[in-house]
């Protein structure tokens, strides 16, 4: 019998996503004969069992296109509003999963993701997914698409800073996207020729920053290029968040941590920018990358690597290979077992040698 597998794309839209759909879609119909049909909006159009064909036609033209055609959300099977209530909405999935008689289900996503097909795995359901982030930080892969494509743009954003931050004579503070893992930070900062480079994997001293600062302007040079991780962290920051935890309170422990955290991470980066332009009297100024980095057209290599990924999710459902996830080695594609990816980060080590090659060419951590 034809096998019927069925396409979703979940989290936040990436560079590539298209590119999967179209690789999984042409090598599974043209190479295998499979039927194949997409899932709108994520989970959410799962549970409402919202599709659509993916026929050649549907196909045709995306792969230099940015965005997903699916489209996509952030809600999880298990956790997910529906009427003003957070219900657990899984034997809803389930239940449409048979009815459209699907053998498989692919999902294209990040670690959220992972973890939600995980937990439709653990329901009996056969899943496979795609590494898809431009933060990189998807456990058991070398890569994600997305990535590269994401490096290129907040690169060439500090490219351009560089200049102003020159003929003013001002520190330029670049905000870049990664929450977990500072991977875009640290290859955008090198590649652009940062000045210092903030990652949450190395805890900074503002103090050190702001000297590293002034001896570039001891030096002749009064600007600086500081790229910042949003999740980077400061010795300041978790000492606050230390002292707002410990203030007494009527609402429950757990809740005035969380309160204590988002009032003391909103707008670091802002104050850390005032707090470099007091420390070293140069003019500082703030640029937040923000979703610029996830849009457009995907590049070359983010391209192949998600029809890579993509024609590798085809042959591993022809060989009723389930519960994986298509990671990047090298220049092959191996199957990991879901369970020994889902729940963990591919973080930064403090040792890997783009950090080594950073501090070389004298980069400042702040540490």
């Amino acid at each position: 019998m034809t096998q019927q597998i069925g396409i979703l794309t979940a989290g936040g839209d990436s560079p590539g996503l298209n590119a999967a759909i179209r690789g999984v879609g042409k090598a599974a119909m043209g190479h295998y004969k499979m039927h194949v049909i997409g899932f709108r909006d994520g989970f959410r159009g799962l549970m409402e069992n919202r599709t659509m064909s993916l026929d050649g036609g549907q196909l045709s033209g995306i792969l230099t296109t940015g965005g997903t055609i699916l489209g996509t959300s952030r809600d999880k099977p298990h956790r997910m509003p529906v009427g003003g209530k957070i219900l657990d909405m899984t034997d809803a999935i389930v239940g449409n999963y048979h009815d459209n008689h699907l053998d498989c289900l692919i999902c294209l996503g990040g670690g959220g993701t992972l973890r939600n097909a995980l937990r439709l795995k653990q329901k009996g359901l056969n899943v496979i997914t795609l590494p898809k982030t431009i933060d990189n930080d998807v456990f058991g892969t070398d890569i994600t698409f997305g990535f590269d494509t994401a490096l290129g743009i907040a690169t060439e954003a500090i490219d351009r800073l560089h200049s102003t931050a020159h003929s003013h004579h001002r520190i330029i503070v670049v905000e870049i996207m990664g929450h977990r893992a500072g991977w875009l930070a640290l290859g955008a900062g090198i590649a652009g020729g940062a000045d210092v480079i903030l990652i949450p994997e190395i805890l900074y001293d503002v103090a050190s920053v702001a000297e590293a600062i002034r001896e570039r302007a001891r030096g002749g040079k009064p600007f600086s290029i500081v790229a910042v991780a949003e999740g980077a962290n400061s010795l300041q920051d978790l000492a606050a968040l230390d002292a707002a935890s410990k203030k007494k309170s009527k609402r429950k422990a757990d809740d005035t941590e969380a309160d204590a955290a988002e009032l003391i991470y909103a707008g670091r980066t802002l104050r850390l920018a005032q707090q470099l332009e007091k420390l070293t009297g140069l003019e500082a100024r703030l640029t937040i990358l923000g979703h610029l980095q996830r849009g457009g057209t995907p590049s070359a290599a983010d391209r192949i690597l998600a029809t890579r990924l993509g024609t590798a999710a085809a042959d591993l459902i022809a060989k009723k290979h389930y519960g994986v996830m298509v990671a990047a080695k090298g220049e092959e594609t191996r199957p990991v077992k879901l369970e020994a990816a889902a729940g963990k980060v591919k973080t930064v080590p403090p040792d890997h040698p783009w950090v080594l090659s950073a501090r070389r060419v004298g980069t400042s951590f702040g540490d």
